[in-house]
């Protein structure tokens, strides 16, 4: 990761980009970070929308608070809560396609 002050950046915003390779960039104003430039390669619209999410930013640091806390439970645990509650039966049945009429 390198950095950047804000005010040393004379460069037009096209040559930082082209000279990225697989690296980050954090543009930085003062000692705080305020930007970054990222290489998007090998990273979907998806992911990178949902990683800016308020909600579920908001989320993942109640997920971290509970943890920190001590109040999680194993993966086996989860697993007999859940199951115990679903139905003997939790195949699904694939549906019968039914043939079209032309």
């Amino acid at each position: 990761m390198k950095t950047l002050k804000l005010s040393s950046a004379v460069r037009p915003l096209a040559e930082y980009v082209a000279n990225l390779k697989n690296d980050t960039v954090v543009l930085t104003e003062g000692n705080r970070a305020v930007a970054a430039l990222i290489p998007l390669k090998n990273v979907d619209r998806e992911s990178m929308t949902l990683s800016q999410h308020p909600e579920f930013l908001e989320l993942i640091a109640r997920s971290r608070a509970e943890f920190d806390a001590g109040r999680t439970i194993a993966l086996d645990e989860m697993k007999r809560r859940v199951l115990s509650k679903r139905s003997s039966n939790t195949r699904i049945q694939p549906t019968a396609r039914r043939a079209r009429r032309g």
